[in-house]
């Protein structure tokens, strides 16, 4: 579950692109999906306790607790979804077609790998005070972010992790695609708002931003890359004002 997090937060979702058929069998997707999901929990586990210098680190192991639980219906969703679970496992920079999702993509993996180096740098060396309620917060927007690229999923048959268009791609502009141009990296903003306070370090914060502006970048990007090559992407986006806060930008 931990590696679909790492794939939202670099930015390497995309909102309107379209699956490909399946290539291989369902139960081998499902197996490479879990073995990914097993992985990448033990990697970012393993990175925030070496920072850490410790395995007392409770806030960290709230967050993996809290992280896992609640990506269990996205996951789930992928799982009985094979072609969306394919496409949503092509991601990263190599997946990309373009130079320039290609580098937006890289420099958020980057950050994002920072942004679980950095609280448990601080957790070691005691730089920030989070109270608890505060950290509380942080997993609840956790949650909040998870059930938010779940809904996203439900709603977007189409919600490939590369920036592109086919043959057979239409414009979602049902559900929370009526509110923002771009509910998942919505659902992303709302995770990296949370996952410092849930680390317990206020420093984390830099690095988040930093992956926000990332995740702005793309979808700027995105946005004028489907203007110009999705039919009715124009028009939707003259009824749906906003990027990805409402009332904000």
């Amino acid at each position: 579950m931990q590696r679909s997090i790492i794939l939202i937060i670099m930015a390497s979702l995309s909102d309107r692109t379209t699956p490909e058929v399946v290539s291989y069998p369902m139960k081998n997707a499902r197996m490479r999906m879990l073995i990914l999901c097993l992985a990448g929990t033990g990697l970012i586990a393993l990175v925030l306790f070496l920072a850490a210098g410790t395995v007392r680190y409770w806030q960290a192991w709230v967050y993996l607790a809290v992280n896992g639980i609640a990506a269990v219906p996205y996951v789930r969703y992928l799982l009985d979804n094979p072609r969306l679970l394919e496409a949503r496992m092509k991601a990263g920079p190599i997946a990309e077609q373009r130079s320039v999702q290609k580098g937006i993509t890289l420099l958020g993996f980057i950050s994002i790998v920072v942004a679980f180096i950095v609280p448990g740098l601080d957790d070691r060396f005691g730089w920030s005070n989070v109270p608890p309620w505060l950290v509380v917060t942080g997993d609840l927007l956790i949650v909040a972010g998870m059930l938010m690229v779940y809904r996203v999923v439900k709603e977007n048959p189409f919600g490939a992790a590369t920036v592109g268009v086919v043959e057979d791609q239409r414009v979602v502009s049902t559900g929370p695609y009526g509110v923002v141009r771009n509910p998942m990296y919505a659902s992303a903003l709302v995770y990296l708002i949370g996952m410092p306070l849930a680390l317990g370090s206020y420093w984390t914060l830099i690095p988040s931003a930093l992956t926000v502006l990332g995740l702005v970048w793309r979808l700027l990007d995105e946005e004028n890359f489907l203007a110009q090559n999705l039919p009715g992407y124009t028009e939707y986006c003259t009824r749906v004002r906003w990027h990805l806060v409402p009332l904000i930008f």
